[in-house]
Order: C-alpha cells, then sequence, then structure tokens
C-alpha cells in the first residue's frame, strides 16, 4: 500500500536505494573477464613441456627382454675389467658410473655397441633394466671424456676402455656389479 504517493515494501517500508539505482545497475552491460592472458600463459607452458619431452640431446635409455638374445658378434666383444664408480654434483644429483675394458676379436671393424645392463636387488631379482648405447673413454685427464664407437671404430685386434653413465639407478639395486651383455653390434 501506498503512503503519501509512493509505492513501498509493505513489510518494512524501504523502497531501495535512492534514484533507482537497482534498476540502472541491471541495465549497465557487465565487463568480460579478460582471457587473453590465461591462454598465452597456457599455451606458454604446453609448448615447454613439449619442447622438453621432444629435445634431442643424450639417449633416453630402453629396456630390452632379459631372454633377448645377444648379439652373434657379441662373443668376439668380451668385456673385462669392470668397475663401479658414484659421483654427485651440486645440484644433488648422484651419478654411477660403470666402466670396463673391451677388445675387438672378431675380423669385423665394430661402429656401434648396444648393451643391456641389468641392476640386481638382494633377491637377485632385476631391479632396473637397462639398454644404452656402449661409450668409449677418449682421454682421462684433466678429466674423462666419453665418446661413440661410432667416432672411434674398434678394428679388428683392437681393445679399449669404456664407460656408462647412469643418472637414476633404483634405489633397489644391491650395489654390486650389474650384468653387461652386448645386445646389438654395427659393423663395417
Amino acid at each position: 500500500m501506498a503512503v503519501n504517493g509512493e509505492s513501498g515494501n509493505s513489510a518494512s517500508g524501504y523502497d531501495g536505494p535512492p534514484g533507482g539505482a537497482t534498476e540502472a545497475r541491471a541495465n549497465e552491460p557487465r565487463s568480460e573477464r579478460n582471457w587473453l592472458p590465461l591462454i598465452i600463459a597456457t599455451a606458454v607452458v604446453v609448448v615447454v613441456v613439449v619442447a622438453a619431452l621432444l629435445m634431442p640431446g643424450r639417449a633416453r635409455p630402453t629396456g630390452t627382454p632379459i631372454n633377448a638374445k645377444a648379439d652373434p658378434y657379441a662373443e668376439n666383444l668380451p668385456l673385462t675389467n669392470v668397475a663401479l664408480s658414484e659421483s654427485s654434483n651440486m645440484a644433488g644429483g648422484k651419478f654411477t658410473y660403470v666402466d670396463g675394458h673391451i677388445a675387438n676379436h672378431g675380423d669385423k671393424t665394430v661402429t656401434g655397441i648396444a648393451v643391456q645392463v641389468l641392476f640386481r636387488n638382494m633377491a637377485h631379482e632385476v631391479a632396473q633394466n637397462e639398454t644404452i648405447p656402449l661409450t668409449l673413454i677418449r682421454m682421462r685427464d684433466p678429466y674423462v671424456d666419453i665418446e661413440p664407437v661410432s667416432m672411434a671404430p674398434l678394428t679388428p685386434g683392437k681393445e679399449q676402455d669404456f664407460r656408462l653413465i647412469f643418472d637414476n639407478v633404483s634405489e633397489d639395486w644391491n650395489r654390486a656389479a650389474p650384468e653387461i651383455r652386448v645386445i646389438k653390434v654395427q659393423t663395417k
């Protein structure tokens, strides 16, 4: 019911803000949220993640079935004097090195070697299985420098020291020397 010609709420007598501000707000256009910065930031993150995954560099280790056959030429490439060492860097990373000696007792020049490395646990089960390229030690002083076999092929009768580098060995590893098998040999 209106009093003195005013319309109002009969329970409270309140008619809203003076000057009809409620109606004015209802007619104002809503400001849209600017999504462009969020879309750009998401796209940058996706590009960085994809680039990191696809970035070339160190060969990614893969696993070979434990029962995979060794390369037929492997019998001509004995691996001896296997020794282990570890080091850590300032960022807290730990590297495990497997050093040894390889000789080519065959009649072919070897240009590439892939080895399967099996790290065992205390129960003698495989804790880690990796297949990586064998790298040769090029020099030892002032630091150990390695190179792929393709850069210094093993001719018949040649012997060379090698190094395998692992930046992530299973915590279950029993710290014994891993089993190393020559899985693939490239010759010319």
